[in-house]
């Protein structure tokens, strides 16, 4: 797949090959394994590290959230392949900052922490089958119904092939080939493919997923963190 193709070039020119963790598993419920760039995988639990090169994967009925040094969270719903391409947060060097993330396959929530908000404004970036994320401070869920099939809630309709994004707070910016698109809070688009122009949705897709019960307060409320050493 030329995505996946893609997304193996990102590793090979960003991983930095850090020694420390860059994440920490904060929630889990369910099977949450990881593939890391060395091609060894392993069966992750709660405190379980995330560095650079890591992807990450869900198994069907598991969620697990994930929280970056910076006070960053992503949080991953079932079925989900993620990756983390690169990750550089050091507090007093914001000129270095950088986070590129990539959603393979399934869903997310992202919640933003200093990277998105300080110094470079394109530090941040979360790729996507049809269209690369980048934001200032949000909080914004993407579901990938381009490589696989998204019910509708409540009916075993499926949803138009693509990636569709629903944006809390803040603002987000998609992008490909065929031109970018701005995203403000409450606001939903969808990009069918990396050639075609993003657009908005007149109103929510309807793809949320109910967590399980340790998740449940983390998930619907965005993930908000006390502090980035909490």
């Amino acid at each position: 797949m030329k995505f996946s193709r893609y997304v193996v070039a990102v590793l090979a020119c960003l991983l930095a090959g850090s020694a420390f963790a860059n994440g920490t598993v904060i929630q889990l419920s369910g099977t949450l394994s990881v593939k890391r760039a060395d091609g060894s995988t392993r069966i992750l639990s709660m405190k379980s590290e995330v560095i650079p090169g890591d992807t990450l994967e869900t198994q069907k009925g598991s969620y697990a959230q994930i929280k970056f040094t910076d006070g960053a969270t992503i949080t991953l719903k079932p079925n989900t392949q993620f990756t983390v391409a690169a990750y550089t947060f050091v507090q007093a060097k914001p000129q270095e900052d950088k986070a590129v993330f990539a959603l393979l396959k399934g869903g997310l929530r992202a919640v933003s922490g200093l990277i998105s908000k300080r110094g470079d404004q394109d530090a941040y970036e979360m790729k996507t089958e049809t269209a690369t994320i980048g934001i200032r401070g949000t909080i914004f869920d993407v579901d990938d119904c381009k490589t696989g099939l998204c019910k509708k809630e409540g009916s075993d309709a499926t949803h138009e092939a693509g990636v569709y994004v629903s944006v809390r707070d803040g603002e987000v910016r998609v992008a490909n080939s065929a031109g970018a698109l701005s995203i403000g809070a409450g606001q939903f688009g969808f990009i069918a493919a990396n050639n075609v122009l993003p657009k908005l949705l007149p109103a929510d897709p309807g793809i949320g997923a109910i967590p399980q019960s340790s998740l449940v307060e983390t998930v619907t409320s965005g993930g908000v963190n006390k502090g980035i050493c909490d």
